[in-house]
C-alpha cells in the first residue's frame, strides 16, 4: 500500500515540476530537440505494445492524484471505486483515444506543422468538452509515470526530460488552441459567421 500512496506523490510531484519548469522559463514549450526525439521514438517502440494498459493506468492515476479532474468527464465524475474504473469500457476507450494522440504526435515529430495544427485541434475540441487547460499538464505526469515500469532499465533522466519536453510542447499548443476556440466563441454571432467562412 505505500508504494501505491509513494507513486501517486511522485506523480503529482511530477505534474507540479512540469509545471513549475514550463513557468520559470525551463521549458516554455519548446519542440524536443534532435537527441530527444530519437529518444521518444526508440522508446515509444516499446510502449507502443502496451498502450491500452497506458492509457487506463493514466487515468486512473489522474483520477487519484487530481480527483478535481473527474468532474470533466461526466462518465466518471461520480465513479468512486476504482477498481470499477480500471475495468471501464468508456475509460479504456478514452485512453485509447489520448494514447492515439500521442503516437501520432510523435509520428509527426519532425513535421512540425503537422503536429503543430493537431495539437490547436484538439485544444480547440477540448474547449467544447468544457476540458480546461489545467488539467492537461497532469496527463503528461501521469503518462511518464505509467510507462517508467514500462521501460524498466532503459528510463534515464534524459528520456524523463524528452518527454517532458514532448508534453510542454503539445501542451501550450492545446492550451493555444482552446484560448483561441474561447476567444472566437466569445465574438458576436455575426463576426463569429464571418471569422469561420
Amino acid at each position: 500500500m505505500g508504494c501505491a500512496i509513494s507513486g501517486l506523490a511522485e506523480s503529482a510531484g511530477l505534474a507540479e515540476k512540469i509545471v513549475r519548469d514550463r513557468d520559470a522559463g525551463g521549458g516554455l514549450g519548446q519542440h524536443p530537440s534532435r537527441g530527444q526525439i530519437d529518444m521518444i521514438k526508440e522508446s515509444w517502440k516499446v510502449i507502443r505494445d502496451d498502450i491500452a494498459k497506458v492509457g487506463i493506468i493514466v487515468f486512473v492515476r489522474l483520477f487519484e492524484t487530481h480527483p478535481e479532474c473527474k468532474d470533466v468527464f461526466f462518465l466518471f465524475r461520480d465513479v468512486k471505486d476504482l477498481e470499477r474504473l480500471r475495468t471501464s469500457r468508456e475509460l479504456r476507450a478514452h485512453g485509447l483515444r489520448v494514447m492515439s494522440f500521442i503516437e501520432k504526435s510523435v509520428a509527426r515529430l519532425e513535421q512540425l506543422e503537422r503536429l503543430e495544427a493537431l495539437a490547436v485541434e484538439l485544444g480547440k475540441s477540448h474547449y467544447h468538452y468544457s476540458a480546461p487547460p489545467k488539467y492537461y499538464d497532469y496527463v503528461g505526469a501521469e503518462f511518464i509515470s505509467a510507462v517508467q515500469p514500462i521501460l524498466k532499465d532503459r528510463w534515464t533522466a534524459e528520456l524523463e526530460e524528452a518527454w517532458k519536453t514532448l508534453f510542454q510542447y503539445v501542451t501550450r499548443l492545446m492550451k493555444q488552441g482552446y484560448e483561441e476556440e474561447e476567444d472566437r466563441q466569445n465574438q458576436p454571432a455575426d463576426k463569429r459567421n464571418t471569422t469561420a467562412l
